[in-house]
């Protein structure tokens, strides 16, 4: 059985959270479970809550209406989503679809308000989610606009790197998140076969490793590089 209280006390950004605190938002929480494919938010929907992921990922995308798609973020379990239409008041940017078996755990909007203005105190530990989103977002406009497809990919690994990395002295770092070329691609809004020759590239010269849906950074410095040349 999942336990709603260490998800909140062990979450990065919440874990500052006084005892009393966490207490309250697990009184206002509930643990919501999802089948693979399903949606858990559309892009256009009321911002009706907080999501923290528990199990499983959750997919964040925005499509065309022409059906392509752009793959903003792959979510983890310890993550939290929804947190900028919760704060604004405004409809969801995104799609956010489950990838396999998946549990969150969802704190709604209302209850939540309601707590902030009764605790005000309490916005210090959710302004890091906005800031985290803001960086990745003027990164993502800076990607497009500016730097040419080994660049970006580049940058787009450090990033995963960051998020999502795990030390290997012997090899290097992995991206510790099932990552199949063809999710990359829509990160960065190309083709599967432009990103395959970049990756390819990028082994051959001994900067990373591939393996099925996986990817090992072995070079960052090599890497850094890469994007300084931009």
């Amino acid at each position: 059985m999942i336990d709603k209280r260490e998800i909140l006390a062990t979450n990065p950004l919440l874990s500052g959270l006084p005892a009393d605190i966490v207490e309250e938002l697990m009184a206002v929480s509930m643990l919501r479970q999802l089948g693979d494919g399903e949606c858990l938010y559309a892009q256009g929907d009321e911002g009706d809550g907080l999501f923290g992921v528990v199990k499983g990922r959750i997919r964040l995308s925005n499509s065309s209406r022409e059906g392509k798609e752009l793959l903003v973020m792959l979510v983890e379990p310890g993550d939290w989503i929804g947190e900028v239409s919760l704060l604004d008041g405004l409809p969801r940017s995104l799609d956010a679809f489950a990838m396999g078996e998946c549990a969150v755990l969802f704190l709604p909007r209302q209850r939540f308000d309601t707590l902030l203005k009764s605790k005000p105190e309490l916005y210090q530990y959710f302004i890091p989610m906005l800031c985290r989103k803001l960086r990745l977002a003027l990164s993502y406009v800076e990607g497009a606009a500016l730097f040419p497809l080994p660049a970006r990919l580049a940058q787009r690994l450090l990033e995963l790197l960051t998020f999502y990395g795990v030390e290997d002295d012997s090899q290097g770092s992995l991206i510790d998140v099932h990552l199949p070329q063809e999710d990359l691609a829509k990160m960065l809004g190309v083709s599967r076969q432009a990103i395959s020759r970049e990756l390819k590239r990028l082994e051959a010269e001994g900067i990373i490793k591939l393996a099925y849906g996986q990817l090992r950074v072995t070079d960052k410095l090599a890497l850094q590089r890469e994007l300084d040349k931009a």
